[in-house]
């Protein structure tokens, strides 16, 4: 466990790629160390003990994709070992992907290959204007095969058939553009931006951000079908009655701060410990 670390505090999780020296590239190690942490991840995030999570990385670039060393490596794989290999990369997207709280990328530099699908597989993407999105798969003979349902999907298909097939170098601005990237800013306010995003979505409520995103995935799958309507029903009926959906609408008329956007016991007591000027 050296390639990533995951640090949990008041209910933010900061997930960040620790290997600047090869620019975050990763292989097997990598992608393993993800796995586990989304493990853990998924079960806080059901149990609201994590409320958002920020996909990070150390140094000047996002991740360069694929390790030089695990790609000479899987020259001698057989297919067996390679449908192995892309099943570990296919359950990290995935499991990125469905985490059941908000995701938040931190793109400060080059996002190449397999990390155009990290960053689409997060909800909010917020990169620096010194970011640059690839996806370079084929100028070395492969494809972005298992990023491909999550980038196509940010990217749309006609934008996804152009940058999967040339390869092209994607700016900060044409990502936001695209709709891969949310936001874009200076580098030097990169952290103030993602702390402000922190500070929208610790505002909602944690329920209601983690049914939306589980309807959000099934209308997508159905949109128009008879029992996707009727699930959109009993998910708004169910908020409705449920303990924080009261608090929230009780809240909004009683104009007060709902709960979830109060500070604990502890947190009051080190502002209060704070000198003040």
């Amino acid at each position: 466990m050296a390639y990533s670390t995951l640090l949990i505090e008041d209910g933010i999780a900061r997930l960040t790629l620790n290997r600047p020296e090869v620019h975050n590239a990763f292989d097997d190690s990598l992608i393993a160390e993800l796995n586990s942490h989304l493990d853990r991840l998924h079960q806080l995030a059901k149990s609201g003990d994590v409320r958002v999570v920020v996909l990070g990385s150390e140094g000047k670039s996002f991740s360069a994709g694929a390790d030089l060393n695990w790609m000479k490596r899987m020259v001698d794989y057989d297919l067996e070992d390679n449908l192995a290999d892309s099943r570990k990369l296919a359950a990290l997207m995935y499991g990125l992907d469905s985490l059941p709280c908000p995701t938040v990328c931190r793109v400060q530099g080059a996002a190449f290959g397999g990390a155009v699908g990290l960053a689409a597989c997060c909800d909010l993407v917020v990169a620096s204007d010194k970011a640059k999105f690839c996806l370079s798969e084929v100028k070395v003979g492969l494809s972005p095969a298992v990023i491909s349902p999550y980038v196509q999907r940010a990217l749309g298909e006609r934008q996804m058939r152009r940058y999967a097939l040339t390869a092209e170098v994607i700016d900060a601005q044409t990502a936001l553009a695209l709709g891969l990237a949310h936001q874009v800013v200076d580098h030097e306010a990169l952290d103030n931006a993602i702390d402000a995003m922190l500070d929208t979505l610790l505002a909602g409520s944690p329920q209601a951000q983690r049914a939306t995103k589980a309807l959000l995935a099934r209308v997508a799958q159905a949109p128009d079908s008879d029992a996707t309507r009727e699930h959109t029903c009993q998910v708004i009926a169910e908020l409705r009655v449920s303990p924080e959906g009261q608090e929230g609408l009780s809240s909004f008329f009683e104009k007060r701060r709902p709960v979830w956007t109060q500070p604990s016991n502890s947190q009051e007591h080190n502002n209060a410990a704070e000198p003040r000027s």
